[in-house]
């Protein structure tokens, strides 16, 4: 041991001193390395950890077995342990299979058949229920269907109890918060400001909430329309306003006992579920723990599903099934719209919500609180239901129709063509457009935070600021009226549908006035390009590389703020859409004085000035020139023609580079060609042409961006320059390497491997010879590679997990260059170079000098790569069982001879050794 005095011996869990019961079995050094074994295993079952909290050294315990073990177990006990672990394991096999049968087959085939049996609406079905509950037929395809009723259930409970969360955070609205008592106006008002005054108040009001909020509010309505913060019960203070979720005060003139009812009353909120039991984990839910408690799980899940599926679904379908019977928009023996069950159901909710809207008007007429606060919040879970639905599907619908439509002549196809193809396949249209109409919505935004970025704040007054920190759309849901929200859809689909005018079709019908054999744009491609190639590699690894690292956002930021310039410049309003210098300095100087509240303020003005150190201005004072309102008018314009003009520029440059470039691709294949008559080429798919001419676009500009910078620095900062790139180059010449055998050469093994165990022997006859394609092999490859690196992350940590963390963590700047090599590139090359040269090597070399037959030869060829995979897949197993049984084994040794399990001490002096060694071995080598 160490040389420390006696009273260094000292326990540092229990401060007990000893010498002989003391062991230090970390790095720690000093007094605090010393324990006691049963402190430690009393310490490691509380914090349930296996490594020391200070120095991160694992704990390690020796076995202490009985001294009549055999130095080999006896085969009977060998033999009792295996029949055990194999009782064990097929009861635990029974268990998960019964768990998987519940929750992977009962439970949707039963969510399946009950809603069908709910939609039939015929009496033959009801006759007939018990029989088709529990046909054996469609079982596989009724299970399927299943899943997505169960799914659609499950996420219906998930949205309830969601915006449950977001009632109880955020508050009800005004109209159910507040009471029906008489609310005391204050004895002395304000008096109302003069016109002017009001006006600017307004205006001031109006953009800082709208900065926020993003809405139009004007000041007498502000505080009912905003969503109100978190309220919780408290008792209120003398010098400050009682808040309105506490209950309401009652004249003192009523009974005691009327007072303490009406308390009850408004504290009642039926929103308070019971929570479930704190110790049901997934485990317990699921049925992984062994236990049969799952079974009444089911059951409620089951139930759960059966009452979802009727309230949710099968009542608002037959009140608007009945609505639309009753008002004669679909009779009897007529056949049925597209998407009936879907619009039928919609329709039945908001007969449902109006029907709310009335009851609760009753309720609250009879002075019925419970009544009308359960209506109340009936009608908001329908409301937030049908704006969900309006603003994440329909309208992005409506957006992909209008681009659709106003896009129709860019692809000479005509109304007529969209209405086949909506008949032919009516939920793949729909997807598609609803999927193109997101794509505009999301980029639409991201171009209105864009401009937020540049123009003064307060101009986009009108237009939601996505970034506001407390921006949320489902409060927003809750505390606004349903006429507000009709607006703002209103508005929305205006703003959408001029842009897409102005950007789409007015350019589109300009081109082909101007230059008619630009268009139409082809989307089939030429055969002498491979298009699943092309897509892939332009989807996988050109456009994400393209979007991250080709700064577009910067620059785009500075076209908008130079055109902003150039057009306030020339309108003469710059204080309006850039602001002021003078009050932007003026306003960074406050704020720096904010942030820095000064000594004595208390941790109050520190919090508030952290609070307000990132928030942008809500609004900025401008000066107001003459003629304002045509001034705005003349933006408007300039803003339209920019528009058009961009757009021009965006339709023709890129795809005109494109075909240019393409032409020059395949000029050989026409030359070579002797033509009978002259036929014009067929044009390549114009995505390619599209992505050509933009990559070429940005190298042309990107060249041009330096060499202004450069040229007026001199001849001698541009040959400086120059000798930096190359040196650079020089640099990264290594990188380029793993640059192609990380993206080049791993997906083309990868691809190929594939193609040969799993596609040729499924698809090609053995009569036929298989035709590799090497590049759509290494682009299927590219994508293969990234599924299996995301699979590798998500999966165990082992070396190839390590190795790719470490990748994606050093990044570009920081890589190393030797360790990609090392442990990435070779390690997976090399097993994919054996797999795939051991198999060939055999079938085409070694194995045809033992067999003569040319279909036996052919046979081998095609079947060794599924062979070799199956005897790999074999191996695997077998390897796992010998482990698994080495743990068997040293379990039953365990179970049957161990008696304890003694702490073993971290030799300091020995590690010392080991070190000093070392580096005495590497200063030798040095040396020689």
């Amino acid at each position: 041991m160490d040389d420390l005095s006696q009273t260094d011996y000292i326990c540092r869990v229990c401060r007990c001193e000893g010498q002989s019961d003391l062991f230090h079995p970390c790095i720690c050094t000093g007094s605090i390395k010393w324990i006691h074994q049963d402190c430690l295993m009393q310490w490691m079952r509380y914090s349930r950890k296996e490594y020391c909290e200070l120095c991160g050294h694992r704990f390690s315990f020796t076995p202490i077995y009985s001294p009549d073990m055999p130095r080999v177990l006896p085969l009977r006990d060998v033999a009792g342990g295996l029949l055990s672990s194999i009782a064990t394991a097929v009861k635990y096999w029974l268990h998960y299979t019964l768990v998987a049968l519940a929750w992977l087959g009962v439970v949707p085939f039963t969510a399946y058949r009950t809603y069908r049996f709910l939609f039939s609406a015929s009496y033959d079905m009801l006759l007939s229920l018990p029989i088709n509950m529990f046909s054996t037929e469609n079982i596989a395809a009724d299970v399927f269907r299943g899943c997505f009723v169960v799914t659609c259930t499950l996420f219906s409970f998930i949205g309830l109890v969601w915006l449950r969360e977001q009632i109880l955070h955020g508050g009800g609205p005004d109209w159910l918060e507040r009471d029906d008592a008489p609310v005391q106006e204050p004895p002395n008002p304000p008096p109302a400001p003069p016109m002017e005054q009001e006006e600017n108040l307004v205006e001031a009001n109006n953009n800082i909430n709208n900065n926020n909020n993003n809405n139009l509010v004007p000041p007498n309505v502000m505080q009912e329309d905003n969503p109100p913060r978190a309220r919780f019960p408290q008792v209120a203070p003398v010098d400050r306003p009682m808040d309105r979720a506490e209950p309401p005060v009652v004249d003192q003139e009523e009974p005691e006992i009327e007072q303490e009812a009406v308390g009850d009353e408004a504290n009642w909120n039926p929103m308070e579920w019971d929570r479930a039991a704190e110790e049901l984990t997934w485990e317990r839910l699921l049925g992984l723990d062994g236990s049969m408690v799952f079974l009444e799980h089911v059951f409620w899940v089951i139930s759960l599903n059966t009452l979802f599926i009727f309230i949710f679904a099968f009542c608002p379908y037959s009140i608007g099934n009945s609505a639309i019977f009753l008002l004669g928009i679909l009779k009897p023996g007529k056949p049925q719209m597209h998407f009936h069950g879907l619009l039928t159901t919609l329709l039945g909710y908001c007969i449902i919500g109006i029907t709310l809207v009335k009851l609760h008007a009753l309720a609250k007429f009879f002075k019925m609180r419970k009544s009308r606060r359960i209506l109340g919040l009936c009608y908001i879970v329908v409301k937030v239901s049908l704006l969900s639905v309006v603003e994440i599907g329909v309208l992005p619908l409506a957006c992909g129709w209008w681009l659709d439509i106003c896009s129709l002549p860019m692809f000479d196809a005509s109304l007529k063509d969209r209405k086949a193809s909506f008949k032919a396949a009516p939920g793949t249209s729909l997807f598609i457009h609803w999927m193109f109409g997101m794509v505009y919505v999301y980029y639409f935004a991201s171009f209105i935070i864009l401009l937020r970025e540049v123009l003064r704040p307060g101009v986009l007054w009108f237009l939601r600021n996505l970034n506001d920190p407390d921006f949320s759309p489902i409060q927003e849901m809750i505390h606004f009226s349903i006429l507000r929200h009709i607006r703002r859809l209103v508005a929305s689909a205006i703003i959408f549908g001029s842009a897409v005018l102005l950007m789409l079709w007015l350019p589109i019908n300009i081109l082909k006035n101007v230059w008619p054999t630009f268009l139409p744009y082809t989307l089939s491609g030429d055969s002498e390009v491979n298009e699943l190639s092309l897509q892939l590699l332009l989807l996988q690894i050109i456009l994400p590389g393209f979007f991250e690292q080709s700064q577009t956002r910067v620059w785009l930021k500075g076209f908008i703020r130079i055109w902003c310039s150039v057009v306030s410049w020339i309108l003469g309003i710059r204080s309006y859409l850039l602001g002021n210098e003078d009050h932007q300095q003026n306003a960074g100087n406050d704020d720096g004085q904010r942030n820095a509240p000064e000594a004595g303020q208390g941790l109050g003005a520190a919090h508030q000035a952290l609070l307000h150190r990132d928030v942008p201005v809500g609004f900025q004072p401008y000066d107001r020139p003459s003629y304002f309102i045509l001034r705005l008018v003349g933006l408007i314009c300039f803003m339209c023609v920019s528009l058009v003009i961009g757009s021009l520029l965006t339709l023709t440059i890129p795809v005109w580079i494109g075909r240019q470039c393409m032409a020059l691709w395949s000029v050989g294949g026409h030359i070579s060609q002797t033509p009978v008559a002259e036929e014009v080429p067929p044009r390549p798919h114009e995505l390619y042409t599209a992505a050509m001419g933009t990559y070429l676009c940005w190298i042309i500009s990107r060249g041009i961006a330096i060499a202004v910078n450069l040229f007026p620095q001199g001849r001698q900062a541009v040959m400086q320059k120059i000798k930096h790139w190359m040196s650079i180059g020089a640099s990264y010449a290594m990188a380029a390497v793993i640059f192609v055998l990380m993206f080049g050469v791993v997906p083309l093994l990868y691809g190929l491997l594939l193609e040969l165990v799993v596609v040729v022997p499924l698809r090609v006859p053995l009569e036929q010879t298989p035709i590799l394609f090497l590049g759509q092999d290494w682009a299927l490859g590219v994508l293969y590679t990234k599924i299996t690196c995301a699979l590798t992350l998500m999966g165990p940590d082992w070396a190839l997990k390590r190795a790719i963390e470490r990748a994606y963590r050093d990044g570009l700047r920081d890589i190393d260059l030797k360790f990609i090599i090392k442990d990435l590139a070779a390690p997976v090359i090399m097993c994919f170079g054996l797999a795939l040269a051991v198999p060939y090597v055999l079938a085409h070399s070694i194995l045809p000098m033992f067999f003569t037959n040319q279909h036996t030869r052919t046979l081998l060829a095609r079947r060794i790569y599924p062979f070799f995979l199956i005897v790999a897949v074999v191996i695997g197993i077998i390897v796992f069982q010998i482990r698994q049984f080495k743990k068997l084994y040293v379990a039953i040794k365990n179970d049957k001879y161990l008696v304890g399990q003694r702490l073993v001490n971290y030799d300091h002096r020995k590690r010392r050794a080991e070190a000093a060694a070392a580096a005495a071995a590497a200063a030798q080598a040095q040396m020689m």
